[in-house]
């Protein structure tokens, strides 16, 4: 129900966010980096999501409680395993309400709420889910939708980075030392080089194959190079190791058989 094309975040849909919110790439890169999972699918090409039991139990005044407590129940938490399995509990709660579960679920790389659409500029959940489903682009207008919303973007360019995970992680963002990463990612990030986006998209293709990279964050590590051979010798190309054009031809072809 919820598999798309999982398209990989792109250059130029990062470049209109940028001008949208009036900041840096470095400071935004420094957000994705800190904030998010790292990238907004699963390897079935599904978005990342959690569900979450409370706001479904309050969005439909607990008429399911009794009968449905780990899916709809007025106290938080009880998320049980992620990736894959919050599917099962999202399936279960459209089977008793579809636009209450929807609204109970967070979103992709910001893990954006769905009852957070419109705020963000969606016309509604439905709409959102729909951008979600995809592309990381539009996970990340979701995501960047809630920073403009929330007047975040102001200390972004400030780098006010305690007032950002202030505002955007809760009173508890010190123990985590979300301030902090901020700082040191956009530190990194100014200085240069930014994470390359062909070795991301081709980590998130390897991915949607069945094989391992060490996760999507566009660094070209020695995972994605092993992953990069195999993959070339498998399919008769020169075994260089690089995200090349003839490898994301080849890769291309493989996603869409």
């Amino acid at each position: 129900m919820f598999n798309g094309s999982g398209t990989p975040l792109t250059q130029k849909g990062l470049d209109d966010l940028c001008t949208q919110l009036d900041v840096p790439l470095p400071a935004l890169w420094a957000v994705l980096s800190v904030e998010t999972s790292g990238c907004g699918y699963l390897a079935d090409r599904r978005p990342q999501i959690l569900f979450e039991r409370h706001w479904f139990s309050k969005l439909t005044r607990g008429r399911f409680d009794s009968k449905n407590p780990d899916i709809s129940n007025r106290l938080s938490g009880g998320y049980g395993a992620r990736g894959a399995a919050q599917y099962l509990r999202l399936d279960r709660a459209i089977t008793l309400d579809r636009k209450a579960a929807l609204l109970s679920t967070s979103w992709g790389l910001g893990q954006v709420m769905g009852f957070n659409a419109e705020t963000v500029g969606f016309a509604n959940v439905e709409a959102m889910v729909e951008a979600c489903v995809e592309s990381e682009d539009g996970q990340m207008r979701a995501m960047c939708g809630f920073i403009a919303s929330a007047r975040l973007n102001k200390q972004l360019r400030e780098k006010d980075w305690a007032g950002f995970a202030f505002r955007y992680n809760g009173t508890q963002f010190q123990k985590n030392r979300y301030d902090q990463k901020l700082a040191t990612f956009n530190a990194r990030f100014e200085v240069g080089p930014l994470p390359d986006l062909n070795v991301r998209w081709a980590q998130m293709a390897l991915m949607y194959l069945g094989m391992t990279t060490g996760g999507v964050d566009g660094w070209f590590g020695a995972k994605t190079q092993a992953a990069l051979i195999k993959f070339q010798r498998a399919n008769g190309l020169p075994a260089s190791g690089k995200p090349d054009g003839q490898t994301r031809a080849s890769l291309e072809k493989a996603l869409a058989a």
